[in-house]
């Protein structure tokens, strides 16, 4: 929130100056220039008024800009704003049209997209208003922000140590949601700490640990101290945190209090570390996020810390090259923890195999060239078209997806994922030819299942069958806002990515006992849609005014609220189907 008010004063600044030179120019060119005024009497402006979108209410001193900076103003205390340009006619251009004649694009003195911001509210870049579309009377919204403060609690009198508070947000990605770091935070002396600038959802709080140091009672020789990390409101691991549940506009109250307990001695000795490689080391408490930690002493190759009394589970990996893991379950029970021993071991190397069984060739496909070192190849086979990516299943975090290696000289077309750590992974097929039939690992429907990676690697592979025959499917979305006319339409498609990026869009969801992959578009302006290499299945077939990057598509217990929207229809191969779908509002 800090840097946002910095920003938010910048541009304030900035517009002062903008606005004080322009000043000067227009003096000048109202001496200079009187009669090409009165030649041009008529001029062109956009007014508009910015509000809460919760409460409708006009917001003062609010920053309307365009996207590309060259256009700013504040609003008043009514919330009003007004831009005025020359006229619409002094500039000419643009492309041909369909009907050949020429396309008004914005010209380069009025800005075709505005935007809006103020601090103490959130700034949503997919929800900036086309003026072709919006006319010259706007309403701009901004959603307020939501915080969540609190007051870390210690047992003692004295409050003046800082602790660390973290903030988990529930995430939805690929369809799945996911438990992700929203941020950190450090208490002020006094306990209190504050987490701003919120969307509305799900969210989780813990404290991080902290050693007592205190000057005054402090034995280096005898028993050391600490707080352990508490999830909110007195919980010892994430699973069994609370959930909070946070609004738009909304403050929400935490606070934690924090127990102190002994602290004792961990050393953790690490075998076959890769040369020239380090170590990272991971505490799991009943579930990850624990808020612990322990370190690494590379010269030693051991693993260091301290921990009071529990459970816990220690992951060790090394990075680089030749990646390796370990993990291993220690207890901690009133004594240090000493002559434990944890061997990494080489990650996994998966082979992918790939079986086409494509039954048309009119769509050839181009061979992709590369640069592996210092030379430049053409690609072969399935590299031309095919990705095949790994996503951790994990419901906690994000990891990054780990996909196939690069051809290590010319004429390798082997595929193969390197460096896989042992857990549960998603497989995730994307390519530019067809679709994925069947992806299958040791006889384990990947596309229904998880794959799931041991420790030292496996000697199996994975099946991926490559097909073309699908289905096909268009249609229109009604009830969405259309644009005036054909020139508008083509100049939307041709000028104006944010205004896809908030239009409406198609989302096909497999029903979870059928066969189908998940296909989803944009809606053009006209409230067409057309979807190709739709693999056969059962589909629901939903229609947003907005994109819903949290829609859990994957989760059969969040789709069973659209059970009675969009329409389900069977696909199979070569059918082409023409729907007709009714609009969701978002903002009902």
């Amino acid at each position: 929130m800090p840097n946002s008010r910095r920003m938010y004063s910048r541009c304030l600044r900035g517009f002062g100056l903008v606005v004080a030179l322009s000043c000067c120019f227009l003096t000048v060119k109202q001496a200079v220039g009187q009669g090409l005024q009165t030649e041009n009497a008529e001029t062109d402006s956009i007014r508009g008024t910015v509000v809460n979108s919760l409460t409708h209410e006009p917001i003062e001193r609010a920053l309307v800009f365009s996207p590309d900076n060259r256009f700013a103003t504040l609003t008043d205390s009514d919330g009003h704003f007004e831009f005025t340009f020359p006229p619409s006619s002094a500039t000419g251009g643009g492309e041909p049209s369909a009907g050949g004649g020429p396309v008004s694009y914005p010209a380069p003195n009025r800005p075709d997209t505005l935007m809006a911001r103020k601090p103490g509210f959130l700034e949503d870049r997919n929800r900036a208003t086309n003026l072709s579309r919006a006319g010259k009377q706007l309403t701009l919204t901004l959603t307020p922000e939501a915080l969540i403060v609190g007051r870390i609690v210690l047992p003692s009198s004295d409050d003046s140590d800082r602790i660390q508070v973290e903030l988990y947000r529930r995430q939805v990605r690929d369809g799945r949601a996911h438990w992700v770091s929203a941020g950190t935070v450090t208490s002020r002396s006094n306990g209190e700490f504050r987490f701003a600038d919120l969307s509305a959802g799900s969210y989780k709080l813990l404290t991080h640990e902290l050693l007592d140091r205190d000057p005054l009672t402090f034995d280096p020789r005898g028993q050391l101290y600490g707080y352990p990390p508490v999830y909110f409101p007195n919980a010892s691991d994430f699973a069994s945190g609370e959930t909070i549940q946070l609004s738009a506009g909304k403050t929400f109250q935490a606070n934690i209090s924090l127990v102190r307990q002994a602290y004792y001695q961990v050393k953790v000795k690490v075998a076959n570390v890769p040369a020239g490689g380090g170590v990272s080391v991971v505490v799991s408490a009943r579930g990850r996020g624990s808020g612990y930690s322990l370190g690494y002493n590379n010269q030693e190759q051991t693993v260091v810390g301290m921990l009071p009394n529990g459970s816990y589970t220690l992951e060790a990996s090394s990075f680089g090259a030749n990646s390796a893991s370990g993990l291993l379950n220690i207890s901690v029970k009133g004594a240090a923890v000493e002559g434990s021993r944890m061997t990494l071991v080489p990650n996994s190397s998966i082979r992918v195999n790939v079986k086409e069984e494509f039954t048309s060739r009119e769509n050839p496909i181009l061979s992709e060239s590369v640069g592996i070192g210092v030379g430049r190849f053409s690609l072969q086979g399935p590299r031309r078209y095919l990705n095949v990516y790994l996503e951790p299943a994990d419901d906690f975090g994000l990891e990054r997806p780990v996909g196939l290696r690069n051809p290590s000289e010319r004429g390798d077309d082997s595929l193969a994922i390197d460096n896989v750590y042992p857990g549960r992974y998603w497989v995730r097929i994307n390519s530019s030819l067809g679709f994925a039939s069947s992806v299958t690992y040791g006889g384990s429907d990947l596309q229904r299942h998880p794959l799931m990676v041991g420790a030292g690697g496996s000697s199996s592979p994975i099946e991926v069958t490559m097909s073309d025959n699908a289905a096909e499917v268009g249609g229109v979305v009604e009830g969405i806002t259309k644009p005036a006319s054909e020139t508008e339409t083509l100049q939307l498609r041709s000028r104006d990515r944010l205004s896809y990026e908030s239009s409406a869009h198609v989302y096909m969801i497999p029903l979870s006992d059928s066969s189908g992959e998940f296909r989803d578009a944009w809606v053009s302006p006209d409230g067409n849609f057309n979807l190709q290499q739709v693999p056969p299945g059962v589909y629901r077939v939903l229609a947003f005014d907005h994109p819903q990057p949290e829609l859990e598509y994957r989760d059969a217990e969040a789709m069973r609220a659209y059970e009675s929207k969009g329409q389900v229809i069977p696909l199979v191969a070569g059918q082409k189907e023409q729907l007709r779908l009714q609009v969701i509002s978002t903002s009902e």
